[in-house]
């Protein structure tokens, strides 16, 4: 018979232990090198590092940095927002003053249609549009590619895959005004795009890079000390190597190198989509900002109402059209991140929000139960489907809920 003792968070002890022994069986099975997790209830905080930095390396720890990828959107939406509400920025105003590349677009006539073969845009594209990623440019969930929009669009440095833009902000908008838009604006939610175009946004708005803009605005009022566009040499001892898996011998293999890799110098483009690094603690502190509404202790980031509409699904089913790689039935959108519409699974709670990394990286947070869960490893993902240790992770955070 299982004894359960109870945190003052709400979490069974007994079964954060099993939390614990689950996620070290992902490490000892050779799965990810290495893990950092984070469990939070009502306020109190369960952590854990298991593992190495990188393979033979140094022992996890709690403090590890690891690269957060796409967990990065949810940050430049909330540095959006903040732009709205000081009134600088209005969510369904066009964005043509502040990014001009984007301006008196075209839009293929159909997805399968030549390049020149295109029509005008029926209206400007708005701030709700890059926030929602119905803006018209993104990734095409079609593998392999089959269309010739699909081959300009690598052809501009933007194909989809582990190896992010590094062109200059300017250069970046260029290559975006070349490409006509693949839905009309507002039709259709397309991948990633949006938050690309949307740290240039704040930069020009804001009249300071983008990195300067969140370590004023939103790190450095978080005590987020370890988040970043990059990890300078004397942090370098705590950066988890990245891994991809090598498919034609399934081992392991270095995909991004601490020293010498993307992030030991600052980049070129400061990538509001996947740019980011962080640790465990440093991006609990955005998590809990955002579910506590906007405020973490004495400091206020955003007001709640604001909170309220980020996480709030944006989507209609004639949008999400095509999305079901990355969505499926029971996913919407906000502004930036995800937010679950049904439950279908044990950790699939409606109002549950979040998003997960590529590089292997998880954070969701549950108004409901009061619940925010972070996971970190330095392993890629193989699909767009959540790999075993997230599911894992998730099912274990929600299974020790316990009262």
């Amino acid at each position: 018979m299982e004894r359960i003792m109870t945190s003052n968070g709400g979490l069974s002890t007994t079964r954060l232990g099993r939390m614990h022994d689950t996620m070290a069986r992902h490490v000892e099975s050779g799965e990810v090198p290495g893990l950092v997790m984070l469990v939070s209830r009502h306020g109190e905080i369960h952590a854990n590092a298991i593992g190495k930095l990188a393979i033979d390396g140094a022992p996890m720890r709690r403090d590890s940095i690891f690269r957060i990828t796409s967990m990065t959107k949810p940050v430049t939406a909330a540095a959006a927002m903040m732009l709205v509400e000081e009134c600088k920025l209005r969510l369904d105003d066009p964005v043509d003053r502040w990014l001009p590349e984007l301006a008196d677009r075209k839009v293929l006539r159909a997805i399968d249609a030549a390049v020149d073969d295109t029509v005008p845009a029926k209206r400007a594209i708005t701030l709700r549009d890059l926030m929602t990623f119905r803006l018209g440019l993104g990734m095409i969930p079609v593998f392999p590619d089959r269309y010739p929009i699909q081959k300009a669009i690598a052809e501009a440095g933007f194909a989809p895959g582990p190896v992010f833009p590094s062109f200059p902000p300017d250069e970046l908008m260029r290559r975006y005004g070349t490409l006509p838009l693949v839905y009309q604006p507002g039709e259709r939610w397309l991948y990633n795009s949006g938050t690309e175009i949307l740290g240039v946004l704040i930069a020009r708005v804001a009249g300071m890079s983008f990195a300067k803009f969140l370590h004023e605005r939103i790190f450095a009022p978080l005590g987020m000390r370890d988040t970043a566009f990059f990890v300078p040499q004397e942090k370098l001892g705590r950066f988890a190597t990245a891994y991809t898996r090598d498919h034609a011998s399934s081992a392991l293999k270095v995909f991004d190198d601490p020293a010498t890799g993307k992030f030991a110098q600052p980049p070129v483009f400061e990538n509001g989509s996947a740019g980011l690094v962080s640790t465990a603690d440093d991006f609990n502190a955005f998590a809990q900002m955002m579910l506590n509404g906007g405020r973490l202790g004495s400091e206020r980031i955003l007001s709640r109402p604001s909170v309220e509409l980020m996480t709030t699904d944006q989507l209609t089913p004639e949008q999400k059209q095509g999305s079901e790689l990355l969505l499926g039935d029971n996913l919407g959108w906000g502004l930036g991140l995800s937010v679950f519409t049904g439950r279908d699974d044990l950790c699939n709670v409606p109002g549950r929000f979040g998003w997960d990394g590529g590089y292997g990286t998880s954070w969701y947070s549950d108004p409901k139960e009061n619940l925010t869960g972070i996971l970190l490893t330095q392993r890629m993902m193989d699909s767009p489907q959540p790999p075993a240790v997230f599911r894992d992770f998730w099912t274990c955070a929600y299974q020790a809920i316990d009262d």
